[in-house]
């Protein structure tokens, strides 16, 4: 195809996790040319067949930057404070007014809906919440896709901790024998998004889209990884305990909680899952594939 013909996808957050692995699916895909977006182009050339300077907080740079594409990928990141539901919005509409024909939105269930009030876990809400403007913006198509708990945090934010009692692994207000988390290799997130803007007619008339590579309890997680040479304990401590240890515990107890109450996706999502692995047109990897290669604990 020459790339006159190809469909241009605009790719917000093409630097982080999930974009980064959004414009390698593309690129991998003979049908699409990429436009990065990044607030530092300068840093990223190499990154798409175009890096373009874009800021969610600048909405007079998103025009600009969705001008001639056909696809938008939307992530947005809730760390620090940021309203997510304002850059959103900026987000939609901008691409609305550039006549984009299709709106990809990476989303997280909605905890509050699920759980009738019960949970509060705004880092998951608040993406749900934006689910409605991307469905009324009234794109020729849109897809929701859902990241899962990342793989990557078992080597990050969720990495094992020496403990009191001097072996290393886990202490956490969630029950270890509760099968409940829908787990993932956030790089494959792009699969299904690539297959998405490939397949409008299957994926892009609100579909939701779960990249889900794994679902096990977290004593799964912990047998899996020691059943590969390493000598993990996990032990469930109470929530009060948990909650005030360290900034935004709180709500990473609360979503626990939810988890153990009603699973990462909130609901059975079985066939979503099933929709999502043939849209994407490869089977997502396994926890226990994705940890031989990845997963080393230091010594303590």
């Amino acid at each position: 195809m020459s790339s006159s013909n190809k469909k241009l996808i605009a790719v917000i957050g093409a630097t982080g996790q999930q974009g980064s692995g959004v414009v390698r699916a593309l690129q991998a895909s003979s049908q699409f040319k990429v436009r990065a977006l990044t607030r530092s182009p300068d840093k990223h050339r190499e990154l798409a067949d175009e890096v373009v300077e874009a800021d969610l907080n600048g909405p007079e740079t998103l025009k600009a930057a969705f001008e001639g594409a056909h696809g938008v990928f939307l992530v947005t990141n809730w760390e620090g404070g940021t309203d997510e539901l304002k850059q959103a919005t900026a987000a939609v509409r901008a691409a609305r007014d550039a006549g984009v024909k299709h709106f990809v939105w990476s989303t997280l269930p909605n905890v509050e809906a699920i759980s009738g009030g019960k949970f509060d876990v705004p880092h998951f809400t608040g993406k749900a919440k934006i689910d409605r403007i991307v469905k009324e913006a009234g794109f020729p198509h849109h897809t929701f896709v859902i990241a899962p708990g990342y793989y990557q945090n078992f080597v990050g934010s969720l990495a094992p901790q020496k403990q009191a009692d001097g072996s290393v692994g886990w202490a956490l207000p969630l029950d270890p024998d509760v099968r409940c988390l829908h787990m993932g290799d956030i790089r494959e997130l792009g699969n299904i998004v690539a297959g998405a803007f490939a397949h409008p007619d299957e994926a892009g008339n609100g579909e939701y889209l779960p990249l889900v590579g794994d679902f096990l309890s977290f004593n799964e997680i912990v047998e899996t990884l020691n059943r590969q040479g390493h000598n993990l304990s996990y032990k469930q401590v109470p929530k009060e305990n948990f909650a005030g240890s360290f900034p935004g515990a709180t709500e990473i107890a609360e979503m626990f909680s939810y988890w153990e109450a009603h699973t990462y996706l909130g609901s059975d999502s079985s066939d979503q899952i099933a929709l999502a692995s043939k849209i994407a047109g490869l089977r997502p990897t396994k926890f226990s594939t994705w940890a031989r290669a990845n997963f080393h604990v230091q010594a303590p």
